[in-house]
Parts: structure tokens; sequence; C-alpha cells
């Protein structure tokens, strides 16, 4: 997201807190704060399973006003839940709305919480699911973007597994999403293009894959520049990795530009340093 001049991105943490970064170069970051921690979101406990913890988040700015979508886990096989806090600053701190905006179940996992506001139609779209459940679903959001007024159907995208994004550009619209096991070589970025924000999707194939130095490329985000009009990539990466996984430790975070065909179909990226 780019707001106040800078860039920032909001990073999965340690599960206890969710942080928020800003760059005016892309280069050098700076942490700018603890956005919301795990304490502070009252319902957590409600599942009386023994650990919690926050990963996944997605902030949007509407309006002035900042809001931040996260994921609340366990994942499996307690349901999944995410929340919604609402934010002054994208550097917080952030107060949670004091309930889960949705509850996963019957097979489905509420996780991977992604909001996009239709530049065309000013919709308003929560798209959220995926891993062991691997099922996307899309939700309309009240103008206070902290409720939910119903939900939309959609296909299933092919060989989607989680982390949805939505993004539109001269009328296209893109889903993309990570596919594959989130600790391995195989989980990679996909993505399809659509005439509207909900569908129908025409699969156009891989946007990020392994390498012989970088593994695992996914859950992804696509953002614009305002002052170049550049599209990049921002996602996160296993690095000084061998074989095909599972992988342990930390993951490292990575932003790549975007580059978009005739056709306006997005050419692979090849990872760098």
């Amino acid at each position: 997201m780019f707001a106040e001049g800078q860039m920032w991105i909001e990073p999965t943490g340690h599960g206890d807190t969710l942080e928020s970064w800003s760059s005016a170069d892309r280069v050098q970051w700076r942490k700018r704060g603890v956005l919301l921690r795990l304490a502070d979101v009252s319902w957590a406990g409600a599942d009386h399973a023994r650990r919690h913890f926050l990963w996944a988040p997605d902030m949007r700015a509407v309006n002035g006003k900042y809001y931040l979508y996260y994921s609340v886990g366990p994942q499996n096989p307690t349901p999944s839940r995410l929340g919604v806090a609402l934010c002054d600053t994208p550097a917080g701190p952030c107060k949670d709305s004091g309930k889960p905006l949705l509850t996963g179940g019957d097979g489905f996992e509420a996780i991977d919480p992604m909001v996009f506001v239709d530049p065309k139609s000013g919709r308003r779209l929560l798209y959220a699911g995926g891993s062991a459940g691997a099922r996307l679903r899309v939700f309309e959001l009240a103008p206070d973007m902290m409720t939910m007024t119903g939900e939309v159907q959609v296909d299933q995208p092919p060989l989607f597994t989680e982390g949805a994004f939505m993004h539109e550009r001269n009328g296209i619209y893109y889903l993309s999403y990570s596919t594959g096991h989130w600790n391995a070589s195989d989980y990679s970025v996909r993505y399809a293009m659509a005439p509207s924000p909900t569908g129908p999707w025409k699969y156009r194939g891989t946007i990020l894959t392994s390498d012989r130095k970088f593994k695992g490329p996914g859950h992804h985000a696509f953002v614009q520049d305002p002052k170049t009009g550049e599209w990049l990539i921002v996602y996160h990466r296993w690095e000084g990795k061998a074989g095909e996984g599972p992988y342990t430790d930390d993951r490292n975070v990575a932003i790549q530009p975007i580059t978009y065909d005739a056709l306006g179909q997005i050419e692979p990226v090849r990872m760098s340093d």
C-alpha cells in the first residue's frame, strides 16, 4: 500500500503481534510500530483452543481511514476466523471491532482475507479462504468496511490453494492466488483474468515459481506506485534452501516490478535479489 508518500507493508510476524513497516525508496525500511496485539483481540479465546496467533494481514485505505483485516488461528481443526480493526494511520495503532468478521466451518477455512474496492462500481468485496479446504469465497462489505452484507457466489479458480488477491488494470480484473504447500518448493503464484471482480475466471498460468536460489514464492499483493504508475508484486519466499522442502525458519519479503503484455496478460516474474 502507498500512503503518506511512502510504501507500507504489514507482514505476518510470530503470531502475537502485527506490525507496520514503511519505506520511501523500497530499499531502506523502518519499523513504524505495532498495529495490533493478540491480547487486544477480546474474542480470540472464545473457541477454547490452547493457542492462538495472528497472521496474513491486509490493510486498506478508504475515505481517510485504514482498515486492517487479519486471520486468527488455530487454522485446523478448530475453525479459523477473520477479524477487522480500524486504524487512524497506516502505522496504527488499530482497534479491533470486538467480534469476528467471518468464522470458518463445514469444510471452509476463514483465512487470508483480502479486500478490494472496485473502482468502477464501488463494490467492497472480501476474498477469503483456502489451505486444506482450498475454497475461495467472496463477500460484500457494508460502507463501514467492518460488516458483511452477503455472499457473492463465484466459481472456484483452477489450482487454488490460498492467498487470493484481486486488482484491476485497464478494465481487466486479475484474480491471483497461491498454489501448493506453503513450506515447499511447489508453492507458487498463479492467476486468472475476468471481466468483473467476481468472474468468470479465465486461467492464465503462473506468475512466480521456485528456482535454484529462491523457493516457494507466494502469498503476494499487487500495488501500483502512484508516482511512476509502475505495478509491483510483493511476496514472501524462502532463501538459501535446498531440495523440495518442507522448509523451516523465516521467509523474506521481496518486491519486484510486473510487466503486462499487449493483451494485458502478466508476464512471468524472474526472481532476483
